[in-house]
């Protein structure tokens, strides 16, 4: 009988039940399939809606993708785009 080549493959599967977040071998992906960031899941669900079965390691870290941030984020966009459409259509 010979010696076989074992890999060191592993599938790691774990899935939060309080919101359904996954990590696949410690990494976490959003539920679009892209990959994630601990932090960003913290800022944006785990330190405000989380509660004691929150499996995220950063849960309660401050930093991160925060929905104030993406509000910033989107009034900003919203104001160069409209910005822009007017400057655009007001040369006619």
């Amino acid at each position: 009988m010979s010696d076989l080549n074992l890999s060191d493959l592993k599938l790691e599967r774990k899935e939060c039940t309080h919101c359904g977040a996954v990590w696949m071998n410690g990494q976490h992906y959003w539920h679009t399939g892209a990959m994630g960031s601990d932090l960003d899941l913290a800022g944006l669900v785990c330190n405000n809606h989380g509660n004691s079965s929150c499996i995220n390691p950063l849960k309660g870290t401050e930093g991160g993708d925060t929905w104030a941030d993406r509000f910033v984020d989107l009034t900003n966009d919203f104001a160069d785009l409209h910005k822009k459409m007017t400057d655009e259509y007001e040369k006619d």
